[in-house]
């Protein structure tokens, strides 16, 4: 064996220099076959053969499927080939599949700047669901991105509705203490309604708030998130800074700690264009450009039109709403703000309840349901009434004496009532004029008129009949019939039967 040196010597001489393989042999003092040897090992040299891999046999089935399905998964390849006997591990199996798939070309993106208060980044982020009562409620974040200075707000609401999109804006706007020119978003339902190319079609509800606040809207283009970049990092940072591992009450207790982490924390961080400076110095410049905000606020509630039924309350977002009864069968206007829950007819609140985010819950006003049941207190005196002058007309005359002398009528109706129901309206009426024409116009006089005539007849005294509490029984009058109708017909059954 001859060293590594010597052997780059020995070509060296050969083929440089061009020295035969004897003189090579006896100045560097080796045997002419070492030289030989040196010169045959350079021209056929000995490369290690490949091991043998256990997914060789599997590589014509990978390829095959990889070539007809691009996209597809390298956990579904995987368990497809161990259905097909392969014995290795994950890991390995995934870098082979990444370096057999192909590659498209890497677009490249141009970096974008803009210039202080021109645009900012509107976007919503999903932060899993949250539990309210009995409702499980989708957490959805509202976040805006100054694109200059990287100032952010971020918002939590229990829907991604038009109302707290708006809503959300306006609280974005009142944070920053103005509005920037241009605000970007992708083609979200709420803002663009329909899209072909670059033909859009805005909602006209967010182009009146848009327009109140003097700011321009305008959707990236489709499948370029690049394009609102620091809003899709900035729902990142939230995710990772501010809600991981973080303990909240309820949604108004997160908003509040949302709030004085975006006035510390996020205004904390280092500015990306200039490492020395933070996003809280450079905002503090941008904020002198920003578009002054509009004198009035922008109304952003929900308004929604509900048929009542036949019971005093409204459905609205999974809860009932008490209001007057005698809205009932009607059309209202539910209007809705984070905190309360107003009822127009018209233009007329006729009802305002805190708002509730929990489920099948039944908010209400003493007030309506009290005056529901005074309501429904009368008409059951007046129904009364009304059986009681058909079954005994001559009872008006005698309730107008009842009047007359200042005593309570809805007493004087349910006694005689009472009697009807125990003696038939027949005897009833008898004894009504009876006691009438003796000057004796009281139900007590009728009751009485009523238990001398049963004694007279030699008839037990009678007893009322005990009814269940339903007032379709209990005010249900029925006029006996009369019998003679049944002796004729059983005299056309005897004749029947002898034909």
């Amino acid at each position: 064996m001859i060293d590594p040196e010597t052997e780059a010597e020995i070509l060296r001489l050969i083929y440089v220099e061009k020295w035969p393989i004897g003189t090579v042999a006896t100045q560097l003092r080796v045997h002419h076959s070492t030289v030989r040897r040196v010169i045959e090992k350079e021209k056929n040299p000995k490369r290690p053969k490949p091991r043998p891999r256990m997914i060789d046999p599997f590589l014509p089935f990978v390829t095959a499927t990889i070539e007809k399905y691009p996209s597809v998964q390298a956990s579904r390849l995987l368990d497809m080939v161990k259905e097909r006997g392969y014995p290795g591990q994950e890991s390995q199996f995934r870098a082979l599949i990444a370096q057999l798939r192909p590659r498209g070309k890497r677009e490249a993106f141009l970096k974008l700047k803009t210039l202080p208060a021109e645009q900012g980044q509107v976007d919503w982020g999903h932060f899993g669901r949250l539990q309210v009562g009995r409702a499980l409620r989708p957490l959805s974040a509202f976040v805006v991105v100054l694109s200059y200075s990287r100032a952010l707000f971020v918002r939590f609401f229990f829907s991604q509705s038009l109302s707290n999109f708006l809503f959300g804006h306006e609280l974005a706007f009142s944070w920053f203490g103005g509005v920037p020119r241009v605000c970007l978003y992708d083609n979200l339902r709420t803002a663009v309604l329909e899209r072909v190319g670059r033909a859009i079609r805005f909602n006209p509800d967010f182009l009146k708030f848009a327009g109140h606040y003097r700011f321009e809207p305008r959707p990236v283009a489709p499948y370029r998130g690049n394009e609102k970049g620091r809003v899709e990092r900035g729902i990142r940072f939230i995710r990772s800074r501010f809600f991981a591992a973080r303990r909240f009450s309820d949604i108004d207790d997160l908003n509040l700690q949302a709030k004085e982490w975006c006035e510390t924390i996020s205004l904390e961080r280092k500015w990306p264009e200039d490492k020395r400076r933070n996003v809280g110095d450079v905002f503090g410049e941008e904020k002198q450009k920003l578009l002054p905000l509009p004198e009035n606020p922008y109304p952003c509630e929900d308004r929604v039109e509900v048929t009542v039924g036949k019971y005093p309350y409204v459905r609205f977002d999974l809860n009932d709403y008490s209001l007057p009864h005698t809205l009932v069968r009607k059309t209202v206007v539910v209007v809705a703000s984070l905190d309360t829950v107003r009822i127009l007819d018209g233009n007329r609140v006729v009802a305002e309840h805190r708002r509730s985010f929990d489920r099948d819950e039944q908010i209400e006003e003493s007030t309506h349901i009290e005056n529901l049941v005074d309501a429904k207190r009368a008409a059951g005196v007046a129904r009364r009434t009304d059986l009681l002058l058909r079954a005994s007309p001559s009872s008006k005359e005698l309730l107008a004496c009842v009047a007359e002398r200042g005593l309570p009528l809805g007493r004087a109706t349910r006694e005689l009532m009472e009697l009807l129901r125990t003696f038939g309206h027949k005897d009833l009426e008898a004894a009504v004029v009876e006691a009438i024409g003796r000057q004796a116009p009281h139900p007590a006089a009728v009751r009485h008129i009523l238990e001398r005539n049963r004694r007279s007849r030699g008839r037990s005294p009678a007893r009322p009949l005990p009814l269940p509490d339903d007032p379709r029984v209990k005010n249900l009058f029925v006029k006996p019939h009369d019998l003679k109708s049944y002796e004729m017909e059983e005299d056309i059954d005897e004749n029947d039967k002898e034909e």
